[in-house]
């Protein structure tokens, strides 16, 4: 029997999945170990527009954080801190909860949405294929819609993403669909999402990465735009690393004219200790 999907069964099945992949998630664990305590390495989604395809390490915690700074059209302003907590339940299965607990916006302060998901990561990198990853979030609307902060509304997003290592260059692809609520419960628009984005050391502990992306049209009263990012990244600790760096739109119907950003990523530690020292445990 084929069961027919809606705007509003979508989160349903969703956590009905991550559900399922958390129960198998012991199992996964004998096959895939966990990272010791001293070997933690980050896995960096932040500065740019594309995550990438590979997770953090089994049953590693990790935190992203920063804050932005935008210049929207005209002579408004915005800024904001926003978070994003991702936890690898499995070998192949992250967990992710994105936050924006604070925003400023045309004079209204107030908190943002929440995102809740995840990303599986069916296919490793080899010599010739790239890492390959599917992703999904639900927003929550927690920003006030009196203060438009936010629309209310629940939106959805579906997101393949691709990652490569080649000749000293990292490459992130991702491709999104994302459904955004009407007002008044009156469906969804759509638009879509492709993102280019690549990244390498360029001395010691320092490394570039840049981003191109661009958004289709999402209805009459929101045109498509292109933008493109570039940031430098320095590498404290292989746990930890800062960014800092700016986004300038290509063309003129962007949302924002252009954002300086800077934050960081830091693997906080690891939930499975004493379950792979069980494992080990003849």
């Amino acid at each position: 029997m084929r069961i027919p999907v809606t705007g509003r069964s979508l989160p349903t099945l969703a956590i009905a999945g991550i559900v399922l992949c958390l129960a198998s998630s012991a199992v996964l664990r004998a096959q895939c170990p966990s990272a010791p305590q001293d070997h933690l390495i980050h896995n960096a989604n932040r500065p740019t527009v594309a995550d990438p395809a590979d997770i953090t390490q089994q049953g590693v915690v990790e935190l992203e954080y920063g804050w932005e700074r935008d210049w929207l059209p005209g002579a408004a302003r915005g800024h904001g801190f926003s978070g994003l907590l991702k936890f690898a339940a499995t070998c192949n299965l992250e967990v992710r909860w994105g936050t924006d607990p604070f925003l400023s916006m045309g004079g209204e302060r107030g908190i943002g949405d929440n995102w809740l998901g995840g990303q599986y990561r069916f296919h490793h990198q080899s010599k010739r294929t790239p890492t390959l990853a599917a992703g999904y979030m639900v927003k929550i609307p927690s920003a006030s819609l009196a203060k438009n902060l936010g629309s209310g509304r629940v939106d959805h997003e579906f997101k393949l993403l691709a990652s490569k290592d080649v000749h000293g260059l990292h490459f992130d692809f991702n491709a999104a669909m994302l459904l955004i609520g009407r007002p008044l419960g009156s469906g969804f628009d759509r638009y879509s999402e492709i993102t280019l984005a690549f990244s390498r050391p360029i001395h010691g502990k320092l490394g570039v990465t840049g981003a191109i992306y661009g958004d289709t049209r999402l209805n009459r009263a929101t045109p498509g735009f292109a933008s493109n990012l570039w940031a430098l990244t320095y590498t404290i600790t292989p746990r930890l690393i800062i960014d800092s760096g700016i986004d300038v739109a290509v063309t003129p119907n962007a949302p924002f004219r252009k954002r300086f950003f800077t934050g960081f990523v830091y693997s906080l530690g690891e939930v499975y200790p004493r379950i792979r020292r069980r494992i080990k445990t003849p």
